[in-house]
């Protein structure tokens, strides 16, 4: 006879998709030895019309009476469990019905037929419209060991509304809690408050009748959120003196991922600060599902504390979490001043000091599960940095090679087995790569700039820290070459003077353009018009570069020069370190030009899949693992296509958000907001909660971050998109979101160059002082403030943007006039 009813201790994993949320979750908690009253599940198939077939009937008695002698109690309770209820989307709280305390065989069935219809009702049916869910709500049905609480409650390990995840809050009643649960009676208030640092103890704010198990509801809510693996919202009852769970969901609120749509959105996980300021140059555009997953799984050995993600996305854009490296210092017994110089060092960006730095509890347990998985990432740095130069030698044979496999691969299990076993390991590797080149160039530089800077000044600093394509700088400097940034603009006008052919541009460069990190995005080698445009643009505005390289190693000579007369017992050490700076750079540079090689390995990957699924560029929005899949012959999540599609062009009609988030950020509420800011959001600085009053960002003087030094005056062009490189005149001031190296070949056009993200060792940054072009990075806000026709004043070397006359018509009918202040 088939098995249509399964005790709480028989359902195996197989069987969890039928047992419904409710059963699936409370069997595998019973089998975990969590105090869950024992009980059964009626799967779905022992119905018709909402009614037990025989043979189920006959199951559910022999289940009762086992369950009844075990307990010894002489009722049950009787509840839903619908496979859309308590899932990620939907927690379906008090919407299908619950009978408690049945005693006799006849009581059991008329209760599991109300349960099964109560799956039809209007309440169910408007709420699944909210939700996004058309499903028919098939429904399995779980009895339980009836308890007679004393005390029944609810608890969500984070705050539901605000997201703060250093408290647990509650609701609890006297005796039975199905009217607590359907909101019929007003509760009871408790919160469980947990202190940060190494030693935590929990704190009780609420009614003294529960004080005895603050500790004991603390304990069942933190392990029950490790087990799941998000904040959960808990039923529990207090019967003569012990805890019984009777429910745990995910707070639905807390969720930061929705599949079914697409729509993703880490901030609503908890109380945390975010930041982009890494991450915002180089993944500037909303990304499509394919590349978010793939980016989880390269980066998911880089996570530093159990349970939480070092990095998130909001929007559909990448953030990184702030609050892990916050709170660690927190907990070793750094001041906020010292984490806030820590941040700004990691970030090279200010964060205001009137932010509240949410922070995360940590136990003495995490405490070294950080330190142990933080020395095992630097240790593996250490061994990457020293392979890079053999990495650099051998990855464009690799991706030759792959390239070619790809394009003959025929069969979808030969493409699976080559992403997990080439693919994938080898990507994970590149970014271990790209990460220990960026710390050792970063911690590098960022320490001898700020000397320069103390003893030279920003402007002679910055350029002695420049130079980095020219064969040396100081004059017993070793080492030549070209920073991988500069490639495609100098590959350029090579081109247009005929001194290299397409094929040979190509071969060297043609895996660099807009968005590179997008796997979605075409490269250039893709795309003949690209190159064209290009060409265009150039033969429309000539441009020098070699001329202003050479200018730029006539600046080095001169301020080094004023560095040996002004310090001379510092130039011995000061020219060996100066030395390491460029050899750094450009491997740091190189790097990253052969991970974005690898991408278009991935991207090509996803393209083959693409055609032998018959989907097409459709394939971009599904996760990686949705796309073995599909390739494995499962293509049920095709359907969500259509929807993650729409979620992707709303979130990309969105301006670019802040680069700093503190708290819980709707991107489509805030990019509504008549007052909203671009550089920084604090769910928790203003009344309204969507703004951030900066000083600094008033009157006509706009702050960032110290680019490249010097100072001009001139008229601004501000562009959305390389793509509108055409407009852009000689000698303008070159303001934009943020740049990647599809920009590059404007730079030199340009009189100064203006972001709302980067850093000091950004793209922009690196390139602008490069050519000795002022830069001013990370203003947060210079998109909005600033427009076409503006005439500014740009200090490089102090980080400020000055704005003097707003547009007029006159101004945009000629070319810029700048001029060196």
């Amino acid at each position: 006879m088939k098995q249509l009813v399964y005790l709480f201790k028989e359902l195996r994993t197989e069987h969890n998709q039928l047992a419904g949320g409710k059963g699936g979750v409370l069997a595998h908690l019973y089998q975990k030895g969590y105090p869950v009253p024992n009980g059964f599940i009626i799967m779905p198939t022992a119905f018709k019309k909402d009614e037990l077939i025989p043979e189920a009937w006959g199951q559910v008695q022999t289940y009762l009476k086992q369950i009844c002698q075990e307990g010894g109690e002489s009722s049950c309770a009787v509840r839903s469990s619908a496979l859309s209820e308590d899932s990620s989307m939907a927690s379906f709280a008090g919407q299908f019905d619950t009978v408690l305390d049945v005693s006799t065989d006849d009581e059991v069935r008329k209760a599991i037929r109300t349960v099964s219809k109560s799956r039809h009702s209007k309440e169910v049916q408007v709420y699944s419209e909210v939700k996004g869910i058309n499903e028919s709500h098939d429904m399995a049905v779980v009895i339980q060991q009836m308890v007679k609480a004393d005390i029944s409650g609810v608890l969500f390990t984070a705050d539901p509304v605000t997201g703060n995840r250093n408290e647990m809050a509650g609701n609890f009643i006297f005796g039975l809690g199905e009217k607590l649960v359907s909101g019929q009676v007003t509760a009871y208030t408790f919160k469980l408050g947990r202190k940060t640092g190494i030693w935590r103890r929990v704190a009780y704010d609420g009614p003294p009748e529960l004080k005895n198990f603050a500790t004991k509801l603390y304990k069942l809510g933190n392990r029950l959120e490790k087990e799941m693996g998000c904040p959960q919202d808990i039923e529990w009852s207090i019967a003569g003196g012990t805890l019984y769970l009777l429910q745990s969901r995910p707070v639905t609120t807390l969720i930061g991922h929705n599949p079914t749509t697409g729509e993703c959105n880490d901030s609503m996980t908890g109380n945390y600060l975010w930041s982009n300021v890494n991450f915002g140059e180089a993944i500037p555009q909303v990304m499509t599902p394919l590349t978010w997953s793939v980016q989880q799984q390269i980066f998911e050995s880089w996570k530093l504390l159990p349970g939480y993600q070092s990095s998130g996305n909001i929007g559909g854009r990448i953030y990184l979490n702030l609050s892990i490296y916050a709170s660690v210092l927190s907990a070793l017994g750094k001041s906020k001043q010292g984490i806030m110089r820590f941040l700004e060092g990691l970030l090279y960006t200010r964060i205001p000091e009137s932010i509240e730095i949410p922070l995360i509890p940590l136990s003495k347990r995490t405490m070294v599960s950080f330190i142990f998985n933080f020395v095992g990432i630097i240790i593996t740095q250490m061994g990457v940095v020293r392979e890079l130069p053999r990495f650099l030698s051998t990855n464009p044979a690799w991706c030759e090679r792959m390239q070619k496999q790809l394009h003959e691969t025929n069969k979808k299990a030969e493409l699976t087995f080559l992403w997990h076993n080439e693919i994938f390991t080898h990507l994970k590797d590149t970014v271990w790569s790209v990460m220990g080149s960026t710390t050792q160039f970063s911690d590098y530089t960022i320490k001898l700039r700020r000397e320069l800077i103390e003893l030279l000044g920003p402007e002679d600093a910055d350029t002695l820290i420049s130079g980095l394509s020219s064969s040396s700088n100081v004059r017993d400097a070793s080492g030549s070459g070209l920073i991988a940034s500069l490639g495609p603009v100098l590959g350029i006008a090579k081109l247009a003077r005929r001194e290299i052919d397409r094929t040979e541009y190509i071969d060297q460069y043609g895996h660099r353009g807009p968005n590179e990190f997008e796997l979605s995005v075409p490269r250039p080698a893709e795309d003949p018009g690209w190159l064209n445009q290009q060409l265009a643009q150039f033969e429309k505005s000539p441009i020098d570069i070699e001329a202003l390289l050479i200018k730029r190693r006539a600046e080095f000579t001169t301020a080094w020069n004023r560095f040996e007369t002004s310090h001379p017992r510092k130039v011995r050490s000061m020219k060996r370190r100066i030395n390491k700076v460029a050899p750094k750079a450009r491997m740091r540079e190189a790097v990253r030009s052969e991970y974005v090689r690898d991408r278009w390995v991935a991207r090509n990957f996803a393209l083959r899949a693409g055609q032998l699924t018959g989907l097409g560029d459709d394939v971009f929005f599904l996760t990686i693992e949705e796309v073995l899949n599909v390739l494995s012959g499962d293509e049920t999540v095709v359907k969500f296509i259509p929807a993650r599609k729409d979620i992707h062009r709303r979130y990309s009609s969105l301006p670019a958000y802040p680069s700093i988030i503190c708290g819980r950020f709707d991107p489509f509420l805030w990019a509504v907001d008549p007052k909203r800011c671009n550089d920084i959001y604090d769910a928790y600085g203003s009344a309204s909660g969507s703004t951030y009053d900066s000083s600094e960002s008033k009157g006509n003087v706009i702050t960032g971050s110290a680019g490249s030094a010097g100072r001009i005056e001139g008229v601004i062009r501000r562009l959305h998109s390389p793509e509108e490189g055409d407009q852009f005149q000689k000698g303008e001031i070159l303001v934009t979101s943020q740049t990647d190296i599809a920009w590059t070949p404007l730079f030199p056009r340009a009189g100064a160059i203006v972001t709302d993200v980067g850093a000091p060792l950004s793209h922009a940054a690196i390139v602008a002082r490069e050519l000795g072009i002022p830069a001013v990075v990370g203003c947060g806000n210079a998109t909005m403030r600033l427009q076409t026709g503006d005439r500014v004043l740009v200090d490089g070397g102090q980080g400020v943007v000055i704005k003097l006359t707003t547009s007029g018509p006159s101004v945009l009918n000629k070319d810029s006039d700048c001029r060196c202040v």
